[in-house]
């Protein structure tokens, strides 16, 4: 099978290698960390004569992307733009829960300072503030500093955090709990649920500093059961699947449910509609087998087959450039991804890289073609060009095994300014 991912980050790396092993995979646009061990190409998607597309980021979802590749025949992963509001406006995704029943957070919506300022006080502390747009992740304030959340707030109104996206806010009540990351693969009326994970959003050690796109991920996740995972599914993805459907929306992809366990039982956060990043870096490596073939029947409307699952655990480690996330720094060179790569038990995926000496930023060929497998990497080949450059992922037999694997090779990698997390899985 011919197989296009759509993306440039860890996440779509993540996808490409896991497929790759019993496929021909191309990633566009990709990276110049991913020629290590696949394809790139800065030829769109459906120029690639491709078996099946696998869409990994949400914008161009949001965007129509899966529509246009449908409408010219092309199978397909990734919801419609219609299905795709789950993720692209907070109020649409809220207004749906309320209507499937789905449990989650009390909220409201605000388009003006004082509306806000009247959701703060009906909800009071933890004030939680979410853009109703895309924000890579980075559009949401959770605090119980009063002055804190009304400055998040009037700047989100006024264009000034993230331009139209937060110009219209989300405002909900605050829940207590453990956050847990569930995936279900859904083929438009069924769904099957794959591993769970948690990760890690916030920058610093003991969840401090500021919130980010993630800086590490587990799984699986030790105080999670399969009831916990059923009740996820029937309370949350199947309500949401039959209300979409209702809508006249046929979802076809992955839908990832941001889940709190609260004393109640599990609460919906938000969902998207893509697979999380680093979550991706932990789920994916461990389907080992069964997961093209589950990817193409979902895109067809078909019976998703079973996947096979390893028992291992995994843990992944984001090496963030300095200044992430206000201001990542870039063309740091980077050192020992090769050395960390040869560790047993340890992938490294690139994800705000781009190469040196002839490639462009997306890791393309010169000619804007399709750049083959590079083989290795050798220090220097490589510059931070983002924010999250790199995840690192251990795996192992136990957590602790794969918790030593993954940070032996973050202690391999330098680059200037480097920053990560000491504390994923502990």
């Amino acid at each position: 099978m011919r197989i296009v991912v759509v993306g440039q980050g860890a996440r779509e790396h993540a996808f490409a290698r896991n497929l790759s092993e019993r496929h021909e995979v191309i990633v566009t646009p990709g990276n110049a960390g991913m020629r290590a061990d696949v394809e790139v190409s800065s030829l769109e998607a459906g120029r690639l004569d491709p078996d099946l597309v696998v869409i990994g980021p949400e914008a161009p979802l949001v965007d129509g992307l899966a529509d246009r590749l449908a409408a010219s025949g092309i199978n397909v992963l990734g919801p419609s733009a219609a299905g795709a509001q789950l993720e692209g406006s907070k109020a649409f995704l809220k207004q749906l829960c309320a209507e499937a029943k789905v449990p989650t957070a009390a909220f409201g919506v605000a388009t003006s300072l004082q509306e806000g300022l009247e959701l703060f006080d009906r909800f009071g502390p933890p004030y939680v503030i979410k853009t109703d747009g895309l924000a890579a992740g980075k559009g949401v304030l959770v605090t119980s500093d009063r002055a804190e959340a009304e400055e998040d707030l009037a700047a989100k109104l006024a264009g000034i955090s993230f331009g139209a996206a937060g110009t219209r806010v989300v405002i909900e009540e605050g829940m207590q709990g453990r956050e847990l990351s569930v995936f279900a693969l859904c083929n438009g009326r069924d769904f099957v649920l794959l591993p769970a994970a948690r990760d890690y959003k916030r920058l610093g050690d003991g969840d401090q500093g500021p919130n980010t796109g993630g800086m590490g991920s587990i799984s699986p996740v030790g105080d999670v059961n399969a009831t916990v995972l059923e009740e996820v599914g029937s309370s949350m993805i199947g309500p949401t699947l039959d209300r979409l459907t209702a809508l006249g929306i046929e979802y076809r992809g992955i839908l990832y449910a941001g889940v709190m366990l609260t004393a109640s039982g599990p609460k919906l956060v938000e969902y998207n509609v893509r697979f999380g990043d680093p979550e991706a870096e932990v789920v994916l490596p461990r389907i080992t087998g069964g997961l093209a073939e589950a990817l193409l029947a979902a895109a067809r409307g078909e019976h998703i087959p079973s996947l096979r699952v390893s028992d291992q655990s995994a843990i992944t480690v984001v090496l963030a450039a300095a200044g992430y996330p206000e201001d990542p720094k870039r063309g740091a060179p980077i050192s020992g991804i090769e050395a960390a790569r040869s560790l047993e038990g340890v992938l490294v995926f690139g994800a705000g890289v781009a190469g040196r000496g002839g490639q462009s930023q997306d890791g393309e060929a010169p000619d804007g073609q399709t750049s083959n497998r590079q083989g290795s990497v050798r220090d220097g080949e490589l510059v931070t060009a983002g924010g999250r450059v790199l995840a690192v992922t251990g795996l192992g037999d136990t957590l602790a095994q794969a918790r030593s694997r993954a940070y032996r090779g973050v202690e391999l990698i330098d680059f200037d300014g480097l920053q990560y997390r000491r504390d994923i899985g502990s």
